[in-house]
């Protein structure tokens, strides 16, 4: 069995409080600047911009992967691409300006490809460390697992056969 890595406290602790008081604090910066009103109008513009970037970006993203498909191509460029888009749009759609401006990086066509490259490393470093087979395996050229006992090894190797009882056979 393979060791999850935990999930740092202090990187939970920046999500789920830190973030939201950034949020709170730009908002009321930008209210004490513009108005409350014009903040409100500029949030909800923000989110109907949002709503049709996600649209049109998504449009784009489903056609490319069709088209990768239809290809007979590996499609892993539009993949990462659906991902960022609705990451993005996720993002976009919730109030605020901090996340509205990371969510536009993502759904931005030519913001995207650094974004992309940097899913293809956490995914990349992820596949490694984490699949109990194939990569990171036990470089036998198997893809097996280190931690499984062999016949001569110190773990316990039970003997049997697999018997199949079946009766519709």
């Amino acid at each position: 069995m393979t060791r999850r890595r935990r999930f740092p406290a202090w990187l939970f602790a920046i999500l789920f409080f830190g973030i939201p008081l950034l949020e709170l604090y730009v908002l009321i910066q930008v209210g004490q600047v513009i108005g409350v009103g014009w903040t409100i109008l500029l949030l909800i513009a923000d989110s109907l911009l949002g709503a049709w970037l996600i649209k049109h970006e998504g449009a784009r993203a489903m056609a490319a992967l069709s088209a990768a498909l239809s290809s007979g191509r590996m499609p892993a460029r539009e993949i990462a691409d659906g991902i960022l888009v609705l990451a993005g749009g996720i993002l976009m759609l919730s109030p605020g300006f901090v996340l509205d401006v990371v969510g536009l990086l993502l759904v931005l066509p030519f913001t995207r490809p650094l974004a992309r490259r940097g899913l293809s490393r956490f995914v990349a470093a992820r596949l490694v460390t984490d699949l109990p087979f194939g990569a990171g395996g036990s470089g036998d050229g198997r893809g097996g697992n280190d931690k499984r006992p062999r016949p001569g090894s110190q773990g316990t190797v039970v003997e049997g056969e697999v018997v199949d009882d079946d009766p519709t056979d």
